[in-house]
């Protein structure tokens, strides 16, 4: 992809296609992981809900230690968005170019660990798997949610799915003399929809990477958010140079 393209996508520079176009992406990396990670630990990593009700549904049981390891996934999502935000709000203060890109670093870095090192987190130690999966999806949700001022997130469906829904139901009660809004309606429906596509077709390529290829499925993904985060690193790097 040419450079003035990549440095677009996670620039401080935001704009409407830029956040659109970096969301796709992460929504189809977010895909390929869930997707992907499923096969390889046996539990989705990227929606708090399912996980959130499965504890429930272990305690309620009395499997305690599977509760406890459902209470690990979301601690581990939930750190994940908290380190994001402590990468941004850190870059801003230190105006760095890379302050959206840094969270995309850290998710590169451990994908690319997971993949290589994959039978690190197999059979009983597969936990480790589910923490490092949860936390980098925590990483992302975080970062898009901040990036776009929660307009958009990339990690699970439930709410697009909704929005999708409150929008064909304002779209059925449109008047001729609301042209704005409802432009602005199928400009929404057409950003959900993609959204959900790229997850759907992420979790195709993340199931089939992972058949084929095991845990090196995740190298590839890891590939593509050092594409788009490292740019602006190399800003940074250039003005601290420039310090020097």
């Amino acid at each position: 992809m040419p450079h003035h393209y990549l440095r677009r996508l996670t620039s401080i520079q935001r704009t409407e296609s830029g956040n659109r176009h970096l969301a796709r992406y992460l929504a189809f990396i977010a895909g390929a992981v869930n997707a992907g990670g499923f096969l390889a630990v046996h539990q989705y990593t990227s929606h708090m809900s399912g996980i959130v009700s499965s504890v429930a549904d272990n305690v309620a049981i009395g499997s305690i230690s599977l509760a406890a390891n459902g209470c690990v996934a979301v601690a581990s999502f939930l750190t994940g968005a908290f380190c994001t935000t402590l990468f941004i709000r850190w870059g801003k203060r230190k105006h760095l170019h890379s302050q959206y890109a840094l969270p995309l670093l850290v998710e590169a870095v451990l994908l690319l660990i997971f993949g290589i090192t994959g039978k690190a987190f197999s059979g009983e130690r597969f936990l480790r798997a589910v923490a490092l999966l949860c936390f980098t999806m925590g990483l992302q949700n975080a970062m898009i949610t901040k990036l776009s001022n929660a307009v958009i997130r990339t990690t699970h469906l439930t709410g697009m799915i909704t929005d999708i829904g409150i929008s064909l139901g304002r779209l059925v009660l449109a008047t001729p003399d609301n042209l704005v809004s409802t432009s602005q309606e199928f400009s929404q429906l057409r950003l959900l929809t993609s959204l959900i596509f790229a997850f759907f077709i992420g979790g195709v390529t993340g199931a089939n990477g992972f058949t084929r290829v095991g845990f090196l499925f995740t190298i590839p993904l890891s590939m593509m958010l050092l594409a788009m985060a490292m740019l602006p690193i190399f800003d940074d790097l250039k003005t601290l140079d420039a310090h020097v």
